[in-house]
């Protein structure tokens, strides 16, 4: 009976507690980039063993598979170096980079003015129009 009734007391306690992430998640295009480098890159490597098997036991596969092997490590290459194109491109774009030569910071400074510009624009024709006369007009002939 003490076992019952001391139940619906306790506390409760997760699991598990969610901390944040100390790094960002990648953007989805780089993320994309990394998964299809692995693939290539886990593929190149099973050609690579399948043909040091085949080589240890002298087989006929052995030849295709060398040179199967070198055809992927060259994608392979090209798809880790995908993946670093992607990343730069996307830092250029999104303003991740904080250098002072970034294109991204340059493309948000231009924004922003431009934003600046039409609410400045914005404000000024609101304010003619709540007087009811046109810009230049004296309000008494």
């Amino acid at each position: 009976m003490a076992r019952a009734t001391a139940q619906p007391h306790e506390q409760y306690r997760p699991l598990w507690v969610e901390e944040p992430a100390k790094r960002y998640r990648m953007p989805d295009p780089v993320r994309t980039a990394a998964v299809r480098a692995l693939i290539i890159i886990s593929v190149t490597l099973i050609q690579a063993m399948v043909a040091f098997f085949c080589t240890m036991a002298e087989s006929w596969l052995a030849f295709p598979m060398v040179i199967s092997s070198v055809a992927s490590t060259v994608a392979a290459t090209w798809s880790v170096v995908d993946v670093w194109v992607t990343r730069q491109v996307w830092n250029q774009r999104n303003g991740v980079v904080s250098e002072p030569s970034s294109t991204a910071r340059e493309l948000r400074r231009e924004r922003r003015a431009a934003r600046r510009q039409e609410r400045t624009a914005a404000r000024e024709q609101k304010r003619i129009r709540g007087r009811g006369g046109q810009a230049g007009q004296l309000s008494h002939p």
